[in-house]
């Protein structure tokens, strides 16, 4: 075993000195055509790093609108409680469609936010939401668990047991969930 641990460390160091062999017989135009090949990558790979860190900074503009329509909409004078509420209003809408009122009771029910009527009211009438677009989003969420008629989902969205959309929003979501297709 020593005998065969010794030619794998006289091979490893003949591979080395070769290399170094090599190196040192390059003429002075091969050493800077590498190190310009080097510099060209690491150049290629900075621009990489630059393009991914764009995408991912583009990618979080995009997943954040709301966010900006917050920063509008918090004026130094807001209350704690309003800007909480605020902060709540938005991360629910981005995990499913809300009716203004759907969303108006969530933030203020015991069982939900527990934060003052006008506290909820305030903060979902701050944000610039399209009451349509989160009806559509309910409608296609209803459609994705059971089947509904047109007038049933229309139904359960404007229902006062259900989602508390309008008429029209909820004509709107199920029109644009297929439903009425």
């Amino acid at each position: 075993m020593k005998k065969f641990l010794k030619w794998i460390l006289i091979a490893f160091v003949g591979l080395l000195a070769l290399g170094m062999i090599i190196e040192a017989t390059k003429s002075p135009e091969q050493k800077a055509a590498d190190a310009a090949a080097r510099e060209q990558k690491a150049a290629e790979r900075a621009e990489a790093k630059k393009q991914e860190a764009a995408r991912v900074e583009e990618k979080k503009e995009e997943a954040a609108p709301v966010e900006a329509k917050k920063e509008e909409a918090a004026a130094p004078s807001l209350t704690g409680p309003q800007k909480n509420a605020i902060r709540s209003a938005e991360q629910y809408l981005s995990m499913g469609g809300f009716s203004r009122n759907g969303l108006i009771n969530q933030l203020s029910a015991d069982a939900g936010e527990g934060f003052s009527v006008a506290d909820a009211t305030f903060a979902v009438d701050s944000l610039n939401v399209d009451w349509n677009e989160q009806a559509a989003k309910s409608a296609a969420q209803y459609l994705s668990m059971q089947g509904f008629s047109c007038k049933g989902l229309i139904e359960q969205l404007s229902s006062s047991a259900g989602e508390k959309y309008t008429v029209s929003q909820a004509t709107f979501g199920a029109r644009q969930a297929g439903a009425c297709n």
